[in-house]
């Protein structure tokens, strides 16, 4: 189900009812007969529709995440919230954007529409901008002909449904100062590669380097398809874990 298209027709169809209740109302001569029970459940609900439609669609959007792709930065069962006017206003179902606001930057965690599938949102991290040459080379990025930097922190130390990473190398990795950490499995051969992104394209990549499908699969994802920034871990809940619910992880920032 499309539920964004859902919420728009919810709300398109309750405002009309809205529209012409109101209107009737205040022109007609003659004594209102009482409203329908439909009537009365479609304007009742209109304005919770529309503030919904308003926050989801240009505000923040929740979204969860089901696999262990963007480990170790989001872990399964992480709630995320995505900034949806980071890069500019869109329309909702159209996607055509009317408000320019800000270009993504390299390093930044992105929710999209999977170019192969649009119905499909994914998550990774920006590394290539439009114009970039990407070169992958025994698990180490090269941008522009510039090495990015990796310092090996040790082991990581899985637990819950990240379980299945045990074994994987916790490194720390610089993209333009945005520090963060991925997961390397020393087990797995390097899938490398060099590309350079095309215009209004990025290349993306999961922090989770050797358990990701993305840009080294699919190829590049067009900008309009971009539907924000992820900034904000709001739940967690993992049915593996022994604790369900990792409190620590709640109000955590994604960087």
């Amino acid at each position: 189900m499309n539920f964004e298209l859902l919420l728009v027709t919810l709300t398109a169809i309750s405002g009309l009812i809205f529209l012409i209740d109101y209107f009737y109302k205040n022109n007609s001569k003659k004594e209102l007969k009482k409203r329908s029970f439909f009537v009365e459940q479609a304007i009742s609900f209109f304005p919770i529709f529309l503030i919904v439609l308003i926050f989801r669609s240009f505000i923040f959007e929740p979204f969860r995440i089901p696999s262990s792709s963007m480990m170790p930065t989001l872990l399964i069962g992480d709630f995320i919230l995505v900034n949806k006017y980071e890069y500019g206003l869109r329309l909702p179902v159209l996607y055509k954007k009317f408000i320019e606001i800000n270009d993504p930057k390299r390093g930044d965690v992105v929710v999209f529409r999977y170019p192969e599938n649009p119905k499909i949102p994914y998550i990774k991290r920006i590394i290539g901008l439009p114009g970039d040459k990407i070169a992958y080379y025994n698990k180490t990025l090269y941008i522009n002909d510039t090495l990015i930097e990796q310092t090996t922190s040790g082991p990581y130390a899985p637990y819950g449904s990240g379980l299945t990473m045990l074994g994987s190398l916790l490194i720390s990795e610089d993209l333009d100062n945005i520090e963060h950490e991925i997961l390397i499995d020393p087990d797995r051969n390097s899938l490398d590669f060099v590309t350079q992104v095309p215009d209004s394209n990025y290349l993306v990549l999961g922090d989770n380097r050797d358990n990701s499908k993305d840009s080294r699969y699919w190829g590049f994802v067009p900008e309009e398809n971009l539907l924000g920034r992820a900034f904000l871990i709001w739940m967690n809940w993992d049915n593996e874990s022994k604790d369900v619910v990792n409190f620590r992880r709640i109000g955590k920032f994604i960087k």
